[in-house]
């Protein structure tokens, strides 16, 4: 049955298509893209807390993630509000694009203890909804354009088709293939895209299923990937072109532009890293010099949390709270850390840091 935009596509072709996926043009920027990967590996190897870039990238992927979604909050607020034991003081949009990062954790910790599955992304639209997620049951389902009411596509419905299509993609993505694992990726987004198995979350959902197969196919080592940063920046295109392998099987097409992403995200990634590694650096030797010593924990701690309470330090640290406040304090002249109110709370911010990732000038000024 050909595809029609207002009909339920429950004759979706299970992949791998009928068609050559490794062209000339793709196979060269599958190379392209795995050395900024590999690179993008290499740099967090190197930094001594990997996970103050996990965490900063987590909470910017989850921003941008939920941003295509319509979901928008800032920077500020997504790192103001990280800690869970105050995410309920955050606004609603903050809080959901805050369940993203959790979803995320989760999906990472899952496939450490079983494979990647349909039962994975149930638990991840589940996380990012708030509440329980099933397969879509019910008709009416499709996707329309943002100028119009009407039908752009029209996913399968009914629990059991759909159900199906997601059995076919959970076996295509572990099926061991002469594919190149980049492509496999690729494609199985857009085959869950396609499907569209939740009633809501499926682009966010999709989205972190794309880190979780990079972790899988063990081509990425920390998910610090920052795909929709990208999407946003070139959303027409990715509609239009994920559209266009269900209408016209332009597989090649699609297949370019996942890889273009991955590739400029890798680079743009390992840039932000070697800034953050520089600042760390920078914080170190300004603390030496305006101190006389420097406290480990209290620089992890800034990286980490960059909007941080006195009581933070003195957690991290182990001091009294007249220590963790003069700790903090000793970094305001020079404009390393700004002091803000927040109610009755004392908020020093990572002023440098948040500036490198708000993609503005690395070294903003500061004082020696």
């Amino acid at each position: 049955m050909p595809w029609s935009p207002a009909e339920p596509y429950n004759a979706l072709p299970a992949l791998p298509p009928a068609t050559e996926i490794e062209t000339k043009r793709v196979l060269k920027a599958v190379v392209a893209a795995r050395s900024s990967l590999a690179a993008l590996n290499a740099s967090c190897e190197t930094l001594p807390d990997p996970h103050v870039l996990i965490n900063a990238i987590t909470l910017l992927e989850a921003k941008s993630s939920s941003e295509i979604e319509n979901i928008v909050t800032t920077n500020d607020a997504m790192f103001l509000y990280a800690d869970p034991a105050r995410s309920k003081q955050a606004d609603p949009a903050t809080r959901e694009a805050l369940r993203y990062r959790t979803a995320l954790e989760r999906g990472m910790e899952s496939i450490t203890q079983r494979p990647l599955s349909a039962r994975t992304a149930q638990e991840i639209c589940t996380t990012l909804a708030g509440r329980a997620m099933t397969v879509r049951n019910l008709p009416g389902t499709f996707i329309s354009s943002s100028t119009s009411y009407n039908p752009r596509y029209t996913p399968p419905t009914g629990s059991t088709v759909i159900r199906d299509h997601l059995s076919h993609w959970e076996k295509f993505i572990h099926t061991d293939t002469d594919l190149d694992p980049l492509l496999r990726m690729s494609m199985a987004h857009y085959q869950f895209e396609a499907i569209h198995p939740f009633a809501d979350g499926n682009g966010r959902t999709g989205r972190i299923l794309n880190i979780l197969l990079l972790a899988t196919y063990e081509l990425l080592t920390y998910p610090v990937l920052y795909l929709s940063e990208r999407i946003i920046e070139t959303k027409n295109d990715y509609y239009d072109t994920l559209l266009r392998v269900t209408s016209h099987n332009e597989w090649e097409a699609w297949n370019l532009y996942m890889l273009e992403a991955i590739k400029v995200t890798a680079d743009r990634t390992l840039v932000t890293s070697r800034h953050i590694h520089t600042l760390q650096q920078d914080f170190h030797k300004y603390l030496r010099e305006a101190t006389g010593t420097v406290n480990a924990d209290l620089l992890a701690l800034l990286f980490v949390k960059p909007y941080c309470r006195i009581t933070d330090v003195m957690e991290a640290c182990r001091v009294s709270r007249p220590t963790a406040s003069g700790m903090l304090k000793a970094l305001l002249p020079s404009g390393r850390l700004h002091k803000e109110k927040l109610g009755r709370e004392a908020l020093f911010v990572n002023v440098p840091l948040m500036r490198v990732l708000a993609r503005a000038e690395a070294f903003p000024g500061t004082t020696n």
